[in-house]
């Protein structure tokens, strides 16, 4: 469903002021945990690095350890206060899919911006043209079939886009443009059915006090994690 760009940025600039600038959920660490590693283990420290959505600039403190970071998001107001917290970040106000960006990079970066733009193929696109031939994207999404099956979502509001990718259709969109390095489910949540009672907020809580993380991290593995991650390299010419 269409929803014109101002109800968009009005929705995310509440949205990311609620959320992202108060705390981080686990889906959030465990997802800053994935693209920390993905990058230490590239070996490098000279990248330049693009983020798309990066909300309240609360991943660009990580980044920064890799490289030179461009960070940009729909929400205006957000990014203003983001400027002030997170020096030495680049940050580019705008609509993605109208910003003109001036350069290539070695990495691209974007965690749950996927599943809330209107044209999937043609962000996939500009995020592999953004690429230097042989450079990485790192991508985040919802993993639609624990959503369905285990959750219950707040319906959307007005300004929100969703849709929701399985781990097949996530390949497909990306295959025209990227070599799949690595896919995994992160974060295992449930707050309906059976699953909730391993899965569950409260169940965790007791489980973690036995297990450790051990248990979400074989659940996460078996491909019950919350997001769907993507470490993918773009293809050569």
């Amino acid at each position: 469903m269409n929803q014109p760009i101002e109800l968009q940025r009005s929705y995310w600039n509440e949205w990311n002021a609620s959320h992202r600038e108060q705390r981080l959920s686990d889906v959030s660490l465990d997802q800053r945990d994935a693209v920390f590693r993905w990058l230490s283990n590239l070996g490098r420290t000279d990248f330049s690095i693009l983020e798309v959505g990066c909300g309240a600039g609360w991943l660009c403190p990580a980044l920064k350890q890799f490289g030179q970071v461009t960070a940009t998001d729909l929400s205006d107001e957000v990014l203003a206060r983001a400027r002030g917290r997170v020096p030495d970040v680049k940050f580019i106000a705008g609509d993605f899919m109208a910003l003109d960006f001036e350069e290539q990079f070695d990495v691209v970066v974007s965690l749950e911006v996927l599943s809330h733009v209107e044209d999937h193929d043609a962000f996939i696109a500009k995020l592999s043209a953004l690429l230097h031939p042989g450079g990485y994207l790192m991508l985040a999404t919802q993993n639609r079939p624990v959503l369905e099956k285990f959750n219950t979502v707040a319906p959307q509001q007005p300004g929100h886009l969703r849709r929701w990718f399985n781990r097949d259709e996530l390949k497909a969109l990306l295959a025209p443009h990227f070599e799949l390095l690595t896919i995994e489910t992160l974060t295992p949540a449930a707050n309906r059915g059976p699953m909730r009672l391993i899965a569950g907020l409260q169940a965790k809580r007791v489980l973690r006090a036995v297990f450790g993380r051990g248990l979400e991290k074989a659940l996460a593995k078996a491909g019950f994690g919350w997001t769907l991650a993507v470490l993918a390299r773009k293809h050569e010419p």
